[in-house]
C-alpha cells in the first residue's frame, strides 16, 4: 500500500496530489525502446496494475515506440480514473535509424502535444515535461517559450522540464510556474555530466537543491538502469538485512533521500513490477542512510 503523496504544482491554482511512487513506461516498448512490446499482454496488464495498486503517476512519451506506450496506456486504461496523472515528455524525436533527435522548434513542440492529446485520448496534458535530448534545435528559452504559450491555450495545464542544469531551470523558473522536474537521479548517478539515452545528462544532486527549495518534485528516470549495473556492496549490505533486492533498496533510498523526490522506476515484468511496489514498504533507519552516503 503506497500512503505517502505528493504535492505536483503547490504554488498554482490547481495543485495535484499523487502518490509517492509512480510508473515509468519506457520499458513497455520493443527491444531498444522501440516497437511492439514482446509481450502485450502483460504490458496491458501492468498498466492495469499500476492503478489496482493505488499509483496514480504514468509517465510516458510519444516518442517512445513510437507512440507505442501512449497506445498501450489508452487501450489499458480509457477512461482514465478521475485522479489519474499521466505525464508526457516532448522535445525529442527517432530517426528511422532508431538514433534519438531533438525536436524543440515551437511548431515541433506543437505537433508533438498535438500527437499526445490524440493517442492519450484527452482535450488537455496534466502535465508535459520540456526535455532537453541533445544539443542543437533552438535556444531554450524559445522552446520554454512555446511550452507556456500552450499553456495560456489550455492544451497543457501544468509544464515541467526534463535533463535540465541548474542554470537551465533558474531560466525557466523564471518564465513560469515549473511544476517538476525530470533528470537521471539515483543512487548511483548524483552528479551531473552522464550520458544516456538523448545524449549528455545534467544535473544531478545541485537541481534536486533547487527542487526542494522551491518545492519542486524531482522525478528521477533511470534510478535503476544506471544504479544496477554498478554494483554496491553497501546497497548489498543493506538488502541482506532488510531480505530485500539491491533494487529494492536502491528505490527505498531514493524514498528515503527526499520528501520531494517521486520515483517512476519502469518495467515490462509483473514479477519486478510487484518487486519494484514492495520499496514502499521498507523503512530505512538514519544509520542506513548514513552508511549509503
Amino acid at each position: 500500500m503506497i500512503t505517502k503523496e505528493i504535492t505536483i504544482a503547490e504554488k498554482s491554482n490547481h495543485p495535484l496530489k499523487v502518490k509517492r511512487f509512480g510508473y515509468g513506461t519506457m520499458r513497455l516498448t520493443g527491444q531498444g525502446i522501440w516497437g511492439e512490446p514482446a509481450n502485450r499482454p502483460e504490458a496491458l496488464q501492468i498498466l492495469k496494475q499500476c492503478i489496482k495498486s493505488g499509483i496514480n503517476f504514468i509517465d510516458t512519451a510519444d516518442y517512445y515506440g513510437e507512440d507505442v506506450t501512449n497506445r498501450l496506456i489508452a487501450e489499458a486504461l480509457y477512461p482514465y480514473p478521475d485522479d489519474l496523472v499521466i505525464c508526457t515528455k516532448v522535445g525529442g524525436a527517432r530517426k528511422p535509424d532508431k538514433s534519438w533527435i531533438s525536436f524543440n522548434r515551437p511548431e515541433n513542440l506543437r505537433s508533438s502535444i498535438e500527437n499526445n492529446l490524440r493517442t492519450l485520448k484527452r482535450e488537455q496534458i496534466t502535465l508535459v515535461h520540456f526535455r532537453i535530448i541533445a544539443e542543437g534545435g533552438v535556444p531554450f528559452k524559445e522552446s520554454m517559450d512555446a511550452m507556456f504559450e500552450m499553456q495560456r491555450e489550455g492544451k497543457i495545464l501544468h509544464v515541467g522540464v526534463s535533463n535540465v542544469s541548474p542554470e537551465e531551470l533558474r531560466a525557466a523558473m523564471a518564465m513560469g510556474n515549473i511544476a517538476t522536474v525530470e533528470n537521471m537521479y539515483g543512487h548511483a548517478q548524483r552528479i551531473s555530466k552522464q550520458l544516456a539515452y538523448g545524449g549528455e545528462t545534467r544535473g544531478g544532486e545541485e537541481v534536486l537543491a533547487i527542487c526542494e527549495e522551491n518545492k519542486i518534485p524531482l522525478i528521477p528516470y533511470f534510478s535503476l538502469f544506471q544504479s544496477m549495473p554498478q554494483k554496491d556492496e553497501r546497497i548489498s549490505t543493506i538488502a541482506k538485512k532488510y531480505n530485500a533486492t539491491d533494487a529494492q533498496i536502491n528505490l527505498a533510498w531514493l524514498l528515503h533521500r527526499s520528501p520531494w523526490i517521486l520515483p517512476i522506476p519502469g518495467t515490462s515484468s509483473l514479477q519486478h513490477f510487484e518487486e519494484n511496489l514492495k520499496a514502499t514498504e521498507i523503512k530505512l533507519s538514519e544509520e542506513d542512510m548514513k552508511f549509503l552516503e
